[in-house]
């Protein structure tokens, strides 16, 4: 027995797929644009998570996780206390300090054993910061 060849006798029938694909080119373009705008600029960075621990008197310890799109010869690191793109030299011989990771006013000094440095403020506070 062969097929019968299907029939509609909807009125709608033929312009289903008329907005079918409509809806698809849209969607695609949707998703197009959603993951255009999740990429990173080269040479940027974008903080992901921030965690504080204020549970000691006198001490508030930071976490943070950054996202970053670096340029070749570059890695992820710190500027002016924010996340960036910094030389790789900088990292690899933990010299901190070269990638300027104070704010404005602030005096650079690196930890005895060089796992990270600490940022003096004029006033006499000051943050120290470690890499892990």
């Amino acid at each position: 027995m062969a097929p019968s060849p299907r029939t509609s006798s909807r009125q709608d029938a033929t312009a289903l797929p008329s907005m079918s694909s409509t809806f698809w080119a849209f969607m695609i373009l949707a998703s197009l644009l959603i993951a255009y705008c999740s990429q990173l600029a080269a040479g940027t960075c974008e903080i992901v998570t921030l965690d504080r621990d204020s549970s000691q008197p006198r001490r508030t310890i930071a976490r943070q996780t950054a996202r970053c799109a670096c340029r070749k010869g570059q890695i992820a690191g710190t500027t002016r206390a924010r996340p960036a793109c910094v030389d790789a030299r900088i990292i690899k011989t933990k010299q901190w300090c070269e990638m300027l990771p104070c704010l404005e006013g602030e005096g650079c000094d690196l930890l005895i054993n060089r796992s990270g440095w600490t940022c003096t403020q004029p006033g006499g506070r000051i943050k120290t910061t470690t890499v892990s």
